[in-house]
């Protein structure tokens, strides 16, 4: 931000009120001669004191820093649902209608705070998916590449999953649902759940023999 004790020449531009925001305490509305101005974070408002008169270069720079600002705090809202990936948080900020200077300001500090980290997202959403929704390699990496991740970064999240564990934990409760079915109608319908999950054939061959053994021989 350019230096707000500058520029102190001219008529108009004088800081009148400084005015913390009632449904957002980290924002503080700014007034000038009188009248709302613009709005900037708590930091940005520290540098600032009434009767201080602004340039017009100085108003542009808080203005563009209370615009991150702002962008910043909604990304934290974003990802009090849930972690994301760089593309979807870039996709998001898009949406709210943000430039794209506003949106990589707002990504290099995501970065640096550690709250974006590709390799962590990709790391949590297998677990993610391997403890609630089991899905299989092809399927995993599928999903990852329509965040955003590279190849590296997805080989390294695959690198230790079990397939056979994930889809073993997938077809235990559709195995014991369709118990007491013919053996080619109860191997059809487990492969083909396996198969839109994901899971490479030979997987889904080993899980309905071991299925068919603990659910129906058993």
């Amino acid at each position: 931000m350019a230096d707000a004790t500058a520029g102190n020449a001219g008529a108009g531009n004088v800081i009148t009120g400084l005015v913390i925001q009632q449904h957002s305490k980290e924002r503080v509305n700014v007034f000038l001669d009188g009248e709302y101005a613009f709005a900037v974070g708590l930091d940005a408002a520290l540098g600032l004191r009434k009767g201080q008169r602004l340039s017009a270069e100085q108003i542009a720079a808080l203005k563009h820093e209370g615009e991150v600002d702002l962008a910043y705090q909604r990304s934290l809202r974003y990802l009090g649902i849930r972690p994301r990936s760089e593309q979807e948080m870039s996709t998001y900020l898009a949406g709210k209608g943000y430039a794209e200077e506003v949106t990589a300001a707002v990504l290099a500090r995501l970065r640096a705070r550690g709250y974006v980290d590709d390799a962590a997202f990709a790391r949590y959403w297998v677990d993610s998916r391997t403890r609630f929704r089991p899905r299989g390699t092809r399927a995993l990496r599928y999903e990852l590449r329509q965040k955003g991740l590279d190849s590296p970064t997805i080989d390294e999240a695959l690198e230790e999953q079990d397939e056979d564990a994930a889809a073993w934990a997938a077809a235990a409760p559709k195995a014991m649902r369709w118990a007491g079915l013919p053996r080619e109608e109860f191997d059809k319908k487990l492969i083909g759940f396996l198969a839109r999950r994901g899971f490479a054939y030979a997987i889904c061959r080993r899980v309905a023999e071991r299925a068919w053994q603990e659910y129906q021989e058993g």
